[in-house]
């Protein structure tokens, strides 16, 4: 998924589950080393992946992306929950995510 495609996804997406327009948005690009593997408690958060990289794996509540599985029929962009992120490359490797955070209402 293009950034283009998130930034207009992500508003209807928002809609869809109630949320309207009470979200956040921070641009996240993570850096992770040779092997390194990474955990993101992405509760009441949203990770949209926002590059088609090789030599990772995103697994999450939501599904997983990574293109070298041979089992899965499906590759997900969208991710929350516990979100285990993996570099299997032999070189350091760098991932785009839009992170939608979910404004909670007020209670007075």
């Amino acid at each position: 998924m293009t950034i283009e495609l998130a930034l207009e996804y992500i508003p209807r997406r928002m809609e869809e589950l109630g949320f309207g327009n009470r979200y956040t948005l921070r641009f996240r690009h993570l850096v992770l080393q040779p092997s390194d593997k990474l955990t993101i408690d992405a509760q009441s958060q949203f990770f949209i992946l926002v590059d088609q990289i090789s030599g990772i794996s995103v697994e999450s509540q939501t599904g997983l992306f990574d293109l070298s599985s041979s089992s899965a029929n499906e590759m997900q962009y969208e991710h929350q929950g516990i979100i285990n992120i993996r570099n299997m490359n032999g070189r350091t490797t760098h991932i785009r995510f839009i992170q939608v955070i979910i404004k909670h209402e007020k209670t007075t």
